[in-house]
């Protein structure tokens, strides 16, 4: 007996990865290694340089893109054929920390025009429990006009990638997947196991979608806790990295660092997550107050670092401040949601003039973004002040020499990632302040 269209579906899935960022281009590429898809993107630019075998984003090689299996596209028509939709595109939030669908809606419009029967379609961006029924799927059914779950099924797959982490990678993380139904979730577990180790079949798309956006919102939390400890302890005079090692030897005891809480998780998701939670009445006060706390760590180090200088009799009108790092995490190009931004802005407002380098941050991106371009750690010259805020490799092993062939009257290091010690700087007249 032949098998029936349904079957033979299941059995043949072609698969288009709609976003190509950090998320969707690592997803595409290992499906790569054992079938054809399509890795599509509505970014011209970036499926130019994909096809040239080039990662802008720095986390993938060219052998690894070079890939005769992957059809790189942004155009809709190469998206015919397909069968087994993964939406991997952003969710940010707006002006006022509101979710903004907007990328989820319009993938959502162009998936549901090319839609048919038997079709699947699973998405992996980060939103609040609820949205990929309430938001997405009526508009699949609109564009199409077929019936989720009974000509088409949904399925939700949070994604986990770590941009920069060489050891959590995609294919040795735990997969969650959930579906509308017991079928559709087998089909979609299938095509998962062809590129992760190990997958989890959530209850439902919701517990799912919750479970992705507490992942980030009990990591807001506890840093905000440890920055709240961070300004407390800084009024004292203690060093909370020396706090937090004394701590530590409790068998129990959380090692969260203190620090800026930028990108494009953690810093974001805990909004939706609150979003969710006052649609339904309810005032989430901790998740609230936790986004405050880690939003103003920037205010905070740029206002220590202002009044370090003043000690040391530096007028701070004419001080040159040069800050190391504008990436959001360190080894990493990502440049989403940096907290970097804010903190020259407000080192600007106390009319410092700024200096900010990074050699791994796209140049015309991070000026874009700053508003003046990025420098070389071998023109600075005559600082005040060098605020090491992002943990590159690169930062790591600078000289006390060094540093002081930088400086000009004063001098101060301020720490953000705390990856020098105290004895670094022991004997010299550099001021080190560590968050």
């Amino acid at each position: 007996m032949g098998l029936n269209h349904e079957e033979r579906q299941q059995l043949s899935r072609k698969i288009a990865v709609i976003g190509l960022g950090y998320v969707g281009l690592p997803i595409a590429l290992e499906f790569s290694k054992s079938e054809e898809l399509i890795g599509f993107d509505i970014n011209q630019d970036r499926v130019n340089w994909l096809k040239k075998g080039k990662d802008k984003n720095k986390q993938h090689d060219r052998s690894e893109i070079n890939n005769e299996k992957i059809k790189f596209s942004s155009n809709e028509e190469d998206l015919t054929g397909a069968n087994f939709y993964i939406i991997t595109v952003p969710t940010p939030v707006d002006a006022f920390k509101n979710p903004d669908f907007t990328p989820l809606i319009k993938a959502s419009e162009m998936i549901g025009k090319h839609l048919a029967k038997g079709d699947i379609v699973v998405y992996e961006s980060t939103v609040y429990p609820g949205a990929t029924e309430e938001v997405c799927i009526p508009i699949l059914e609109k564009q199409s006009k077929l019936c989720s779950n009974d000509d088409f099924h949904v399925g939700y797959s949070p994604e986990r990638i770590n941009p920069g982490d060489s050891v959590n990678k995609l294919r040795n993380i735990v997969k969650i997947v959930a579906a509308q139904n017991d079928e559709t979730l087998k089909v979609i577990e299938s095509v998962y196991d062809k590129i992760v180790n190990e997958i989890y079949c959530a209850p439902s798309i919701k517990v799912a979608e919750a479970s992705k956006v507490i992942e980030n919102t009990q990591r807001d939390v506890n840093i905000a806790l440890i920055n709240e400890f961070c300004m407390l302890f800084n009024k004292m005079g203690i060093d909370t990295n020396e706090v937090l090692d004394a701590a530590a030897t409790k068998w129990n005891f959380i090692g969260f660092k203190p620090g800026l809480v930028g990108g494009h998780c953690i810093a974001v998701d805990s909004y939706y997550l609150a979003h969710k939670a006052r649609l339904l009445e309810m005032d989430p006060e901790l998740i609230v107050t936790s986004r405050k706390i880690n939003d103003y760590m920037s205010k905070f180090i740029a206002t220590q670092t202002v009044k370090r200088l003043a000690k040391q009799n530096a007028r701070i009108g004419d001080a040159h401040i040069c800050i190391l790092g504008l990436t959001y995490k360190e080894n990493c190009p990502d440049l989403r949601s940096t907290k970097i931004v804010d903190m020259v802005k407000e080192l600007k407002s106390f009319g410092a003039k700024v200096s900010v380098i990074d050699p791994l941050a796209e140049l015309d991106e991070a000026a874009e973004l700053l508003g003046f371009p990025l420098s070389n750690w071998e023109d600075i010259r005559d600082v005040n002040a060098v605020v090491v805020a992002v943990a590159h490799e690169q930062f790591k092993d600078i000289s006390v020499p060094e540093f002081n062939r930088r400086f000009g009257a004063t001098k101060l290091v301020v720490d953000v990632k705390s990856i020098y010690s105290k004895e670094k700087f022991a004997g010299s007249p550099i001021e080190l302040w560590r968050i």
